[in-house]
């Protein structure tokens, strides 16, 4: 036989074993590639479960956090704006202790209770128009029970 013929005779043995190898490859990586037993898919199930449930545990808390946060913080600026009013008040008690005109003491305390319903409404609070109305639940707030005359 030729070189050449041997050669190629040896290369599709090495060829052979290659194809062999590649073969046995492919059937151990489909052996591990089989479809999860029952408990390894109850196991990934409850490995995701309690995932799903430390997450929800970790947004609750977060929210609730925020929730304190945001009311806290509201009441310091609500807070921080009352205080020149609590300032005049006290400036008006200490130059109207030798006042003799009540005139002036009502026009100081009229300035600083317009200044006082100015900041509440610049918060959002409005007056309600409730006197002589119906009572509406959706609207008013009972303030006392009084009990229906007997008839």
């Amino acid at each position: 036989m030729s070189k050449s013929k041997v050669k190629s005779n040896e290369e599709i043995e090495g060829n052979n074993e290659l194809i062999q190898e590649n073969q046995e490859e492919v059937v151990s990586e489909n052996i591990e590639r089989q479809e999860p037993t029952a408990e390894e898919k109850l196991a990934e199930l409850n490995d995701r479960y309690l995932r799903l449930c430390a997450d929800f545990e970790n947004l609750r808390k977060r929210t609730n956090l925020e929730k304190v946060n945001l009311i806290s913080n509201a009441n310091a600026n609500l807070l921080k704006d009352l205080l020149p009013i609590l300032d005049d008040f006290d400036r008006a008690v200490l130059n109207n202790v030798n006042v003799d005109d009540a005139q002036v003491l009502k026009e100081g305390f009229n300035l600083i209770q317009h200044k006082f319903k100015s900041i509440l409404e610049s918060k959002g609070l409005k007056a309600m128009e409730a006197k002589g109305l119906d009572f509406d639940s959706e609207l008013h707030e009972a303030v006392a029970n009084i009990p229906a005359p007997e008839e």
